[in-house]
């Protein structure tokens, strides 16, 4: 028996956006596809839209907890072998799950795949490619290099890893991955799979500080401790915020000093002390650009 595949998308008030992701779901051609939209009470034109797709697909719009807490509903109410997870403003891209399901049945063993994934603007052109490594566990801790619509994993995951955790907003994909790769391995597709949007109302673009906030959160609760690459990671978000012009060495000074600042402020918080690589990074920092500016002086 060939296997079956369920989509979930997670909707809230993405009208502007949610038709083209139903259609690139609707036109990939697979005769016994469950698609599921998990709506949180849209306001906009989102009902009216998926009120013209009844029959092809099935939809609830009622108040819920996040994007989470959707894609949560939508896996306990569907039954594929295969869960896919696709946001209202993100796209697959033509032949994409047909791909995934031939390579789960050619691979019985694999229990979640990735491929690439481009990130697209408002209007669907690619910008550039998302940023993804072959499978490493440890790699992991510090990048997130995979691209959430662009992984899928069998329904008999969920049943020993249980659900994506409801209270994070941002990094419930990240905290997934981490949670699934502790003990299993991730298999990469050589093949563009699905386009991520990427704008300025985009609720991960748009609250870089807090998105790193609670990655350090979840890490330190994942891992036992949050990896020093996100801590920098952290306090790069909240010195950028500032707008520097780092062409004005007065600027690129005041820059520098913050961002030292802030990073050994966020050891102190989330470590009770800065790790002596940590302060070496930190120094490093400082000297390269010292280095170059005394010589430029110099040979003068």
């Amino acid at each position: 028996m060939s296997l079956t595949i369920s989509v979930i998308t997670p909707s809230y008030n993405q009208g502007h956006f949610i038709e083209r992701t139903i259609q690139s779901v609707l036109s990939q051609g697979i005769p016994d596809l469950e698609y599921m939209v998990c709506d949180g009470g849209s306001t906009d034109e989102t009902i009216d839209i998926l009120r013209r797709y009844e029959g092809q697909l099935r939809w609830i719009s009622e108040p819920d907890g996040g994007q989470a807490d959707a894609v949560n509903k939508g896996i306990l109410n569907t039954s594929g072998d295969v869960i896919g997870w696709l946001n209202s403003d993100d796209i697959y891209y033509p032949g994409t799950l047909r791909f995934v399901l031939d390579f789960f049945e050619q691979n019985p063993a694999v229990e979640v795949v990735y491929g690439d994934a481009n990130h697209i603007d408002e209007y669907g052109a690619v910008i550039e490619p998302y940023y993804t490594e072959d499978w490493d566990y440890e790699r992991l801790k510090d990048v997130c290099y995979l691209c959430q619509p662009a992984v899928f994993f069998r329904r008999r995951v969920v049943e020993t890893k249980g659900l994506l955790d409801p209270t994070l907003r941002y990094c419930m994909d990240y905290e997934y991955w981490l949670r699934l790769g502790a003990d299993t391995k991730f298999v990469r597709l050589n093949r563009v799979l699905a386009g991520s949007r990427l704008y300025d109302a985009n609720k991960t673009l748009g609250s870089r500080v807090a998105v790193h906030r609670e990655i350090i959160e979840m890490t330190k609760k994942r891992l036992g401790q949050a990896p020093q690459r996100w801590i920098f990671n952290y306090a790069h978000a909240v010195v950028d915020a500032r707008d520097y012009n780092l062409q004005i060495p007065a600027e690129k000074i005041k820059y520098m000093t913050l961002l030292i600042s802030v990073s050994t402020i966020s050891f102190l918080r989330w470590y009770h002390y800065v790790p002596l690589d940590a302060m070496q990074t930190m120094w490093g920092w400082v000297v390269d650009p010292l280095y170059h500016t005394l010589r430029g002086w110099l040979n003068r």
